[in-house]
């Protein structure tokens, strides 16, 4: 089967367009089985990385593999589900320092534009809110797969990754070291067609 690009998203709220959303068809990002995950890794003062993850997120995705122009996405996460295997950390970073998640409690992403690259590959334009500010972000994506599963469904799976500049979110990060200034996000979902 050619692999066809679209995504699915770290982290939205609506889609390209009415008429879009009726034309593709629409996925049900499946967390429930841990197959969709939103990622980060960020450099520890050059030294190592940090890797962590959000582990409470929804969402859905518009995907029909003869018109990828139609493809889009809406995905919500929950901040505070934050897990970087270190609960002392995770506390910092959630607080009034970086993301705080008690002022800014969900991110979310959400698409304004497709282009393909590539017969399994594109890149997907959106919004992401993160630390109250919205900035326009650009994601490589490329399809794993789709196709029938043993349960009757129809699945579809995506993963993409980009950088994320962490004081265009309005997180100070003037004190680490410039290592420490960008993230990387990366994204896996499978979805179930409704």
């Amino acid at each position: 089967m050619l692999k066809k690009a679209a995504f699915a998203t770290a982290i939205a709220a609506a889609s390209l367009a009415p008429l879009s959303q009726a034309q593709a068809d629409t996925y049900v990002i499946d967390t429930e089985g841990q197959h969709a995950f939103v990622q980060f890794k960020i450099s520890h003062l050059g030294f190592s990385y940090i890797l962590g993850s959000f582990e409470d997120f929804s969402g859905e995705f518009f995907y029909d593999s003869e018109n990828l122009q139609d493809s889009s996405v809406e995905v919500e996460v929950q901040v505070e589900s934050l897990n970087s295997n270190h609960a002392e950390r995770d506390r910092h970073i959630l607080g009034d320092d970086f993301l705080d998640a008690d002022e800014y409690p969900t991110a979310m992403f959400t698409t304004t534009g497709f282009e393909t690259t590539g017969d399994n590959e594109g890149v997907i334009t959106g919004n992401l809110t993160l630390h109250g500010e919205t900035q326009e972000i650009e994601m490589p994506v490329v399809l794993m797969g789709e196709g029938d599963d043993p349960w009757g469904n129809y699945r579809a799976g995506f993963e993409g990754s980009t950088m994320l500049t962490l004081s265009d979110f309005g997180i100070d990060m003037s004190s680490f070291p410039e290592s420490m200034h960008a993230l990387e996000l990366y994204v896996t979902f499978e979805g179930v067609r409704q």
